[in-house]
């Protein structure tokens, strides 16, 4: 049942009330905030004009924040902790933020632990966040445009894999894939460890995870704006629009938003967490020609499906989705997934909701270029593309890491769960998301009387994290990406 909650009169009349004066310019009167607490802890903040001075006031400098990053920093450091005492529910439900490969793991897991859970996600056209493909009809043109191919190397990652496997969901990835140097010299990888993709490409496989459980709901297309603790359970909701009250939160997501949501929620720790995260920004650029590219003259022996790019500054990858995701000879048309270097993508990083149509055309044509640098074409002679589409992962991947599988602050009832805690792959992202549904069933088990002992990585360092600018690949650590940047002219 749905609730709505208000503050009586008498009862603000009734709270303690707390002045805490706002910094003014000389020119006009002080301001004051008004902070009215109620018996549930809650608060009302309200602010007014006086003509006293604010600094005769004791009470403590509270400033008015705006919403640009530095502000909404300072509100994520400075608010005040939730601390939920009060016992847990006899049917504990958990929403979850966010349905990528972390967020549905971790529902799947807390439904074989009978637990409830929610899952918001703000996908049009599907879940998995970045286990995206994109099918455009009447072709079909089919591109993975996100994550590419998946590789395996812990026991628990390799239980789920198996299980897709059985279903008919992926299949091992034979086609060759390589490191392919600028001027056309293409070095095929070792055929093992096996590479992972999904048949009809990634996005199946993500909504293919919650299919057999029973305690899951999925609300989509949905972008929670606000997170708020009363009465011992979190509520949440949309532009205003009341989307439910839960016993837990599940952070699955990252990025200017989540760190929006998380800075006035009354999470400092896991928001101090969230804001250490480093995310670079790639270019994706889906592309079908009507005829093959051009094979290298350097690599004939070996016509690659996949090549991460060295030694060109727009492109880090390039895969061929027609001869990857189709098992039938095909003459075309010739669907190709091109994404850029990390540096390439902060270089030209704009608001990705509202790309320049000048900055979308600029990008297209130095990564085209790009592609003709690799394959060792001369400018220009590359066959223009007979489609094409551009988008910007502008919270792409992590740049560095707390090495750990989750975060858990008890007090709050919250978590976060996401590939960057461990690395940047789908098997991290996995991991996360199985480590913190074990942690908050474990949690629930113990009624909550003892949350000291399952506070997890509120505190814990970053570290740098390496890899390729597309992402870590378990087994392929020794074939990692460097960039190395155009001699100028």
């Amino acid at each position: 049942m749905r609730r709505t909650f208000s503050t009586s009169a008498s009862s603000l009349i009734a709270s303690p009330l707390t002045l805490e004066p706002i910094k003014s310019r000389k020119a006009k009167p002080a301001s004051l905030t008004i902070t009215i607490t109620t018996p549930k802890s809650q608060s009302l903040t309200l602010i007014c004009r006086a003509t006293e001075n604010p600094r005769k006031k004791t009470a403590p400098r509270k400033s008015s924040y705006g919403t640009s990053r530095r502000s909404i920093l300072k509100k994520s450091f400075t608010q005040e902790q939730v601390m939920f005492s009060g016992p847990l529910s006899h049917d504990p439900v958990v929403a979850i933020v966010g349905g990528g490969m972390a967020g549905l793991i971790c529902a799947l897991n807390l439904d074989k632990r009978g637990i409830r859970s929610t899952v918001f996600d703000t996908g049009l056209h599907g879940l998995g966040g970045r286990m995206g493909t994109r099918i455009f009809d009447p072709q079909p043109l089919i591109f993975d445009h996100a994550a590419q191919f998946f590789t395996v190397s812990d026991h628990r990652f390799a239980e789920l894999v198996a299980g897709w496997s059985e279903k008919g969901l992926v299949l091992q990835w034979q086609g060759i894939i390589g490191e392919l140097e600028q001027g056309g010299q293409f070095v095929p990888l070792p055929s093992t460890p096996p590479r992972y993709i999904g048949v009809n490409g990634m996005r199946p496989l993500a909504d293919s995870i919650l299919s057999q459980t029973c305690r899951v709901d999925v609300v989509r297309p949905c972008w929670i704006s606000k997170l708020e603790p009363f009465n011992g359970m979190w509520h949440l909701s949309e532009n205003g629009k009341p989307r439910g009250q839960f016993d837990a939160l599940v952070i699955a997501h990252n990025g200017k938003c989540a760190n929006r949501l998380l800075a006035s929620s009354g999470l400092p720790l896991i928001a101090r967490q969230m804001k250490r995260l480093e995310l670079s920004s790639i270019w994706a650029l889906l592309a079908a020609f009507e005829d093959p590219l051009p094979i290298p003259a350097r690599a004939v022996t070996f016509p690659f499906e996949g090549a991460f790019v060295k030694g060109v500054d727009s492109i880090s990858w390039m895969a061929n989705n027609t001869k990857k995701l189709s098992y039938s000879p095909r003459t075309g048309p010739h669907c190709w997934t091109f994404f850029s270097t990390a540096a390439f993508g902060k270089r030209n990083k704009v608001p990705q909701e509202n790309i320049p149509t000048a900055t979308a055309e600029k990008v297209k044509e130095a990564m085209l270029e790009g592609v003709e640098n690799a394959l060792g074409l001369s400018k220009s002679s590359l066959r223009r593309p007979f489609y094409t589409r551009l988008q910007l992962w502008g919270a792409a991947l992590p740049n560095n890491t707390p090495g750990i599988p989750c975060i858990f602050d008890p007090h709050g009832r919250a978590g976060i769960c996401g590939d960057w805690l461990l690395g940047s792959s789908l098997e991290a992202a996995a991991l996360s998301g199985i480590a913190l549904a074990n942690h908050i069933a474990d949690y629930f088990q113990s009624g909550g009387a003892r949350p000291n002992e399952f506070a997890v990585g509120l505190h814990n360092e970053f570290q740098p994290l390496r890899g390729h600018d597309i992402g870590q690949f378990p087994g392929l650590e020794s074939k990692e990406q460097t960039v190395v940047p155009l001699p100028s002219a």
